[in-house]
């Protein structure tokens, strides 16, 4: 086995993919280029073109947003939080402008502006409804009278009329009078929650919508019903069209149409006055579709709309053409992989039936729908261009990415009886699929010729895939399924512990690796090595080698499962995640664990490395999908350079010893952070001839924090008998010169003289031990009588 090379030493966050909106209000700017949403703690202002988070706006209390809104003029955001403190804000610079507390008993649960900017208007879980003056700093209105939740606030378009509009869970709309005071008018024609409200621009009618599946035309000069619209679903929100001729959404003669969005998952225009439905989306397949909300900027001529899968779709508001997609959150992130030649797009399954494409230049997001059930797996073809995904719902699809980055679904196949696991393309060229399921068994998919021609147009729908063949391989839910390099060996990973090797394409059993006490979750060939690569419950990766099954090395440094594993480095390092949250970067020829990556916080599903081996791709429970970068190169360069610059400043440091320029000496030795190196400038100064003038002059000369460190360093060597004479010299020189009060307020100086105390203690009592034994010697020698010696012997 070769297990010597070029090793890399670790990997950085390069970006991160993280959730930016977990339901509850979106709204978009009037020039249609930011997206303000809530997540959580904190609302979250996004660049519509490109993506990218620029602010993310969260109160001092770090509680949960119950509810927020923009200005007309896009200058003030207010937010409302469960603390019941309400935040004026300057969101462009993401600071507070004011805080003030709502005075609601409950959370604000709806929040809007009147059309001048100036009155926000709060509805509250209280009942009550407050309107506030944003420019003046007070309360203006308190209106008592809605039972529960006041879930729905809006001002008339109109500044001049002074109305409000609300609604409660008694599913009635009241009208609040500024001028007297005073409820004008209650609205009862819904039998359940009223959802929106919205006006027509001559400000004589308004059109409700509400959960009763029934959409109401009102005169506000009558306050009584127009028309009542049924709609045949629960509509969450319903927006007044611009009266203007738009014949792609049936829109053909004047009038009045609106447009719906609710339980159904489609947009859906109306005729008012015929209650006719001119105009329906199409619809995608798949759970998760029913919208949430929906908001017109007429200005920008954009629609806004959000699924149950907190998905945030962008629509051209004449002709509903598709514009953006967001991806605001993900839940729990099964499965990534990068897609395309130079591995430009990542492809995200997450815990839903929609797969997600980022384009990691852009951010531009793609959700795909075609999986009927939670995406469980993916794998992708080697040239990147084709990608396969296996799901709950029983079925694989294989999906084509354009090279202008679109993808489509271009085969599907269906077979197995239980939820499909996982997934492997084979590995030298696009010949076939292997799929692993619930039911035991293994699946051998060809790929159509057809899908690999260039020409292949995808009007025609999905190529139905038929398995050629299907092998029973295990007693437990098969977990993991993998390809060798050569297309000829498949390798499987169970529940029931063990690990099979089967030849392709017959799919006969060649041998079993047996070792693991707990389920295996990965299985994985070294792209070099005749070895195969296991990760295990355990919380153990295990090598073996295919010629006889035997196990070469274990690897343990995981608390929990490891999920996945990964061969890096032309096979001489592996990467491995677990439900630890970790990722650890292992050389297989020490069994070394080299470097802990603790980015996520939850199980790590995925795992993938890039084609150049130069990036890795982490997706977890957490929500969140970690790109890594290989810092090797760059962490060596560092390394060299910080070598170079201290060989440089030792010399500089020599020289000035040299020179006796101590002072300069002391200070860049103090600079270096190296308390031998000091101490080296000490001892040479303590040589000096004229040492302890030279030593106060300098020690005096230093700067605060250089004496702070320089005290720091006696500490060190005072614990030492050899060098407790610098330290003393160095103290003797502070303490005879430095006043009390500007000792005191040294940093750290407290702990330092805890330090110094015993071992000075120590040092004066083996001194005092030292001179009482000389004072004895010299006694002795004093007292001594030594016999007259004889005289020597003269030489004949």
């Amino acid at each position: 086995m070769r297990f010597g090379e070029a090793v890399r030493d670790g990997y950085a966050v390069e970006r991160k993919i993280e959730p930016f909106y977990k339901g509850g209000k979106v709204q978009l700017d009037q020039t249609g280029q930011h997206l303000f949403c809530v997540c959580g703690t904190k609302v979250n202002i996004l660049d519509v073109a490109s993506g990218a988070m620029l602010q993310s706006l969260e109160q001092e209390d770090q509680e949960d947003i119950t509810a927020f809104d923009l200005s007309p003029d896009d200058e003030v955001l207010v937010t409302a939080s469960r603390a019941l403190l309400l935040a004026h804000w300057a969101w462009r610079e993401g600071s507070v402008i004011r805080l003030w507390k709502a005075i609601h008993t409950a959370p604000v649960a709806s929040m809007a502006f009147d059309p001048t900017s100036t009155l926000l208007a709060t509805g509250g879980c209280d009942g009550a409804v407050r309107i506030w003056d944003i420019v003046r700093h007070y309360g203006t209105h308190h209106f008592r009278g809605s039972p529960g939740v006041v879930h729905l606030v809006a001002f008339h378009p109109d500044p001049a009329r002074l109305l409000l509009f609300s609604s409660a869970t008694d599913a009635a709309i009241r009208i609040w009078s500024l001028q007297d005071q005073s409820c004008l008018a209650v609205l009862t024609a819904h039998y359940s929650a009223v959802t929106s409200l919205t006006f027509s621009t001559d400000g004589h009618t308004m059109l409700s919508s509400g959960r009763d599946k029934i959409c109401i035309v009102w005169d506000l000069r009558s306050h009584q019903t127009l028309r009542t619209i049924p709609v045949f679903e629960s509509v969450e929100a319903a927006v007044l069209l611009p009266e203007e001729l738009a014949p792609k959404l049936g829109v053909k003669s004047t009038g009045l149409y609106f447009l719906t969005a609710g339980s159904q998952g489609t947009l859906r225009v109306w005729e008012a006055a015929s209650g006719q439905c001119v105009h329906t989306q199409q619809q995608l397949p798949g759970p998760g579709r029913e919208l949430t909300h929906c908001t017109l900027v007429r200005a920008a001529g954009l629609l806004l709309t959000v699924t149950a899968d907190h998905n945030l779709l962008l629509y051209k508001a004449h002709s509903l053409k598709l514009q953006k997609q967001f991806a605001g959150y993900s839940e729990e992130v099964l499965d990534v992989r990068f897609l395309g030649p130079e591995d430009s797009h990542i492809v995200v399954a997450s815990n839903s039936p929609c797969l997600k494409v980022f384009e990691l230049q852009t951010s531009a997001c793609q959700i795909l729908h075609g999986h009927t059930d939670i995406v469980l797996a993916l794998d992708v073809f080697r040239k990147g261009w084709l990608f396969a995904s296996c799901a709950k719902d029983q079925s694989i699809r294989i999906w084509r990415m354009n090279k202008t980055g679109e993808v489509t679904c271009v085969a599907q196949g269906s077979g197995h009886t239980h939820s499909v696991g996982t997934i492997c393309c084979s590995r030298l060229k696009e010949t076939f699929l292997v799929t692993g399921s619930q039911d035991c068994t293994v699946k051998l998919w060809p790929v159509p010729k057809a899908l690999l021609s260039k020409s292949t147009a995808s009007d025609g729908g999905p190529v139905l895939l038929q398995a050629q063949a299907t092998q029973r391989c295990h007693d437990k839910d098969i977990n993991s399924v993998a390809v060798a390099p050569n297309d000829k060996l498949l390798a499987t990973g169970s529940q029931d512990r063990t690990a099979k090797l089967w030849s392709l394409p017959q799919c006969q059993l060649l041998g079993v690796f047996s070792g693991h006490r707990r389920g295996l979750w990965c299985v994985q060939f070294s792209p070099m090595d005749q070895v195969l690569a296991t990760a295990s419950a355990d919380g153990t990766v295990k090598l073996w080698a295919l010629q006889d099954f035997s196990c070469l090395k274990t690897f343990e440094g995981h608390d929990a499962s490891v999920l996945k594993v990964a061969f890096v480095s032309r096979g001489t390092q592996l990467l491995s995640s677990g439900s630890d949250g970790l990722v650890k970067l292992w050389t297989i020829k020490n069994n070394e664990c080299i470097r802990t990556l603790d980015a996520h916080h939850d199980k790590v599903w995925g795992l993938h490395c890039s084609r150049l081996d130069d990036r890795a791709l982490t997706g977890a429970s957490d929500s969140c999908v970690i790109l890594w970068k290989d810092v090797t190169e760059m962490e060596q360069a560092e390394e060299q350079a910080k070598r170079e610059e201290q060989v440089v400043k030792q010399q500089e440091l020599d020289n000035l010893l040299q020179e006796k320029r101590y002072l300069r000496a002391l200070g860049l030795a103090i600079s270096l952070d190296r308390p031998h190196t000091v101490l080296t400038v000490i001892q040479a100064i303590r040589k000096d001839p004229e040492a302890l003038e030279k030593l106060e002059a300098t020690v005096l000369r230093l700067r605060r924090d250089q004496k702070e460190a320089l005290l720091r360093f006696c500490v060190t060597w005072n614990t030492n008998s050899r060098h407790c004479h610098e330290a003393q010299a160095v103290l003797g020189v502070l303490l005879r010169h430095e006043a009390p009060e500007e000792l005191l307020a040294y940093e750290g100086v407290q702990s330092s003289l805890e330090a110094l105390l015993p071992y000075t203690e120590r040092h004066f009592q083996r001194l005092s031990r030292t001179l009482q034994a000389a004072t004895f010697l010299d006694f002795l020698w004093h007292n001594m009588k030594l016999p007259t010696l004889p005289a020597a012997p003269s030489a004949l």
